[in-house]
């Protein structure tokens, strides 16, 4: 399932780049991209475990940069 999510202050380039390289890393993601310009996350997760992967994504998000929120 692909969905798309809205990233609030993201503040760092080279950070949502961090953050695109390990999402993609985790089990169950089948691609990622972070647009740091836009703000903006699309994911494309296996549909039966799309709440626990998001949970586990965010949690991943908070490691790096440890301001930022997901939209969902």
């Amino acid at each position: 399932m692909q969905k798309s999510f809205r990233l609030i202050d993201l503040d760092c380039a080279n950070c949502a780049s961090k953050m695109e390289r390990g999402i993609n890393k985790i089990k169950g993601v089948n691609s990622c991209n972070i647009n740091f310009m836009m703000q903006k996350m699309i994911i494309d997760i296996d549909d039966d475990k799309f709440e626990s992967i998001m949970d586990e994504v965010e949690k991943y998000i908070k490691k790096v940069e440890p301001d930022c929120k997901v939209k969902r």
